[in-house]
């Protein structure tokens, strides 16, 4: 029986103990907590081996605690930030590749003192980025980029996308439950450190999965596309996209009049070109809405050309 008391005693000051770190050193109490909605987007350090062309590159992909691709930073410090999918993450290139780094390396190089925050996570579309305005950013102090950088196309031309990449409510309560818990626990962000630093498994990845992706293939530029496509009636699953999108624009606009930033938009191609016709009708699309609110555009679908290596 005394022994029996000894152990409640001690597991009541265990148990004080836990609040009492959790209550200093976590979340809870925070009116800007992140809830339930990026926890998979934070404290990321992930070791991965690509292969490619023979050579073997090792690095970590890594999310600091904000969820922004990278090291630790002050958000008051992001004067840009860039917006994409996969094609954004790149989490299967070595960093000094990515789009991202390239850019910032080419403003190093001249100089201009400014780097751009890489926010994408692979199958976002525009309804993920209005997700993330609402249930991260919003979430952020001090966090007010001056330019935000939306590269879109490819995953907007998917109808069928599933919800998950792009719908950050979980339906569960347990689910919200485990997640509010992970994004604001002391002791889980202590456990997630820990297993970063010393338990966290390789990842390996060999290149592209076709080997004769490029073989006998055609490459649709702009202007071979704008020809094939021009006189095609759209069907429902054209229309539902182009609808999808609509919507998710127009959304998309009220965060950016709402936080007066410069919005900078770049179309997408894939590796055949715009060998697809719902891409093209995205692509055409995102240059009317850029137009009709004197928007930025990079029309990387009409720049780019085919290329042999």
């Amino acid at each position: 029986m005394k022994l029996k008391k000894i152990l409640l005693i001690n597991l009541l000051i265990l148990l004080i103990g836990i609040i009492i770190i959790e209550i200093l050193f976590g979340n809870w109490l925070k009116s800007n907590n992140f809830g339930y909605s990026i926890r998979d987007l934070r404290n990321v350090n992930i070791p991965i081996s690509v292969k490619f062309d023979g050579k073997n590159y090792n690095y970590v992909f890594k999310r600091n605690n904000l969820g922004f691709i990278g090291e630790e930073l002050n958000p008051k410090d992001i004067q840009i930030l860039f917006l994409g999918g996969s094609t954004g993450e790149e989490m299967f290139k070595p960093p000094e590749f990515s789009i991202v780094n390239q850019i910032n390396s080419k403003l190093s190089y001249d100089q201009i003192d400014i780097k751009i925050i890489n926010a994408s996570k692979a199958g976002k579309s525009t309804r993920g980025y209005v997700n993330d305005f609402e249930k991260w950013f919003s979430k952020i102090e001090n966090f007010n980029p001056k330019i935000v950088i939306f590269y879109l196309g490819i995953n907007d031309s998917i109808v069928n996308l599933p919800d998950h990449f792009d719908e950050v409510d979980k339906k569960r309560i347990s689910e919200k439950f485990e997640d509010y818990f992970k994004n604001n626990s002391a002791l889980y962000l202590f456990k997630k450190k820990i297993q970063n630093a010393f338990f966290n498994d390789l990842r390996t990845y060999y290149g592209l999965k076709e080997e004769d992706l490029y073989n006998n293939f055609n490459f649709i530029d702009y202007d071979k596309a704008e020809f094939l496509y021009s006189s095609l009636n759209k069907n429902e699953d054209n229309k539902n996209v182009l609808k999808n999108l609509s919507k998710n624009l127009e959304n998309l606009n009220k965060h950016i009049k709402e936080r007066n930033f410069l919005p900078i938009f770049i179309t997408q191609v894939k590796f055949n070109g715009i060998g697809d016709y719902n891409l093209f009708l995205v692509n055409q699309y995102l240059k009317k809405f850029c137009d009709e609110n004197n928007y930025p555009i990079v029309k990387l679908d009409e720049l780019s050309k085919n290329f042999r290596r």
